[in-house]
């Protein structure tokens, strides 16, 4: 039997407890807050999104950064096995759109319990309040880890999980890719990723608190289109959030300044249709100002924004509006640009972007190439997804598969 120490009480250190626990080691947990699981508890507003059921082609196209690194870790536990594993420790759970899994309570607090009760069963120790500041190695082999009190225990193993620098406030803050630069691995550009925009223009500000359904948001880089996606999006006080926001937000690099969105308001229609659409709206409200005929199209904190861009004047009689002014509000509907000016810091992204380099990480183990019987997983890698459960079981999986070669 060795002894394991793991840091880290997220998802992955929690999965890599109980897969070197199940696989006959003694196992220590080591976690920093007052309780596990502290970020898994703020996921989904709350609900927890812990994996995605669609099949292993979609999920590979979900990853953002180095998928192909991911082949064994997913394929060795991949979401039906964790959604088996969660179910075992009694967390009943539900599909819903997008395939996206939630436990039926909709409590991430469940979730948390489902790891905790499989962790005492496999009789893991765990330690709360207890902030790891170091490890030891000797002859690039791993023999410990150094206690903030700077006591030393010893381990045959150690496995790492202490996440990204997202969401700070529940420990995740980049402390250990200091050490691991300092031991000899390369830590590829942190940034923000699943994160809110803040854009150039002002009129998104304005529309503060206006969420939208079914739009078409794309991306472009300059003048070169990225990725688009249809959904659900949010104005805010500095720009725009909401899923469709977050997800295109990975894929922005580190100059977010050469970025932009098209919006599209009406995805379900046609330019054509759209005109025809507006021209019936049009003979409705013929006797009407411009500014009160948009009432069946548009929600109304949208309305005064679409007028002052239109150029139309927004006192002028419906009836009055010529074909060619009709035919530029069609294409402002269906194209309305906003400028990204930066992505929003870590304390409001999801996600890590960026990470321990999979080039120093063997993929069929999750063992450090630089140092012997060093485990790296999760968050702490330089791999992420896009929104919908994919990333905790990108931490899951690498976890398992950790626990289980350590």
């Amino acid at each position: 039997m060795s002894k394991i120490g793991i840091v880290g009480g997220g998802p992955a250190g929690m999965m890599a407890a109980f897969a070197a626990s199940q696989a006959g080691h003694q196992v220590d947990l080591y976690e920093q807050n007052e309780k596990l699981g502290k970020k898994l508890y703020i996921t989904g507003k709350g609900r927890c999104n812990l994996t995605n059921a669609c099949d292993s082609e979609q999920f590979f196209k979900m990853i953002v950064r180095n998928p192909r690194f991911m082949y064994s870790a997913l394929n060795r536990f991949n979401s039906q096995d964790f959604m088996t594993f969660m179910e075992a420790a009694g967390v009943p759970l539900k599909i819903e759109r997008g395939d996206r899994v939630f436990p039926v309570s909709d409590k991430s607090s469940d979730v948390i319990r489902g790891f905790i009760k499989s962790l005492e069963k496999n009789k893991v120790v765990v330690f709360l309040n207890n902030q790891i500041t170091g490890l030891e190695i000797e002859e690039n082999r791993v023999t410990g880890l150094r206690l903030k009190d700077g006591v030393i225990k010893d381990y045959d193993a150690v496995i790492l999980a202490t996440g990204g620098k997202s969401y700070p406030s529940t420990g995740s803050d980049g402390t250990f890719f200091e050490i691991l630069k300092t031991a000899g691995h390369t830590v590829t550009p942190l940034r923000p990723a699943l994160v809110p925009i803040n854009t150039r223009e002002q009129w998104p500000k304005n529309l503060q608190g206006l969420a939208l359904k079914n739009v078409q948001l794309t991306l472009y880089e300059k003048n070169k289109k990225i990725a688009g996606e249809m959904g659900e999006m949010l104005f805010t006080h500095f720009g725009i959030s909401g899923p469709l926001v977050l997800s295109l937000s990975s894929l922005i690099s580190r100059d977010a300044s050469q970025y932009s969105f098209k919006l599209d308001l009406k995805p379900g229609l046609t330019e054509e249709a759209l005109d025809k659409r507006i021209s019936r709206d049009f003979l409705k409200y013929q006797n009407r100002d411009f500014s009160n005929s948009l009432n069946d199209l548009l929600p109304s904190k949208m309305i005064p924004v679409i007028i002052e861009k239109s150029g139309i004047d927004p006192f002028q009689k419906v009836n009055q509006i010529t074909k060619e002014n009709r035919r530029k509000l069609v294409k402002l509907l269906k194209c309305l640009e906003m400028d990204v000016e930066s992505l929003r810091g870590f304390k409001e992204a999801i996600i890590t972007a960026g990470g321990v380099s999979v080039k120093e990480v063997n993929p069929s183990t999750m063992e450090s190439k630089m140092i012997k019987n060093l485990f790296l997983t999760g968050e702490m890698l330089d791999i992420d997804a896009l929104t919908g459960g994919y990333n905790i079981q990108l931490a899951v999986s690498t976890g398992f598969l950790a626990g289980q070669n350590v």
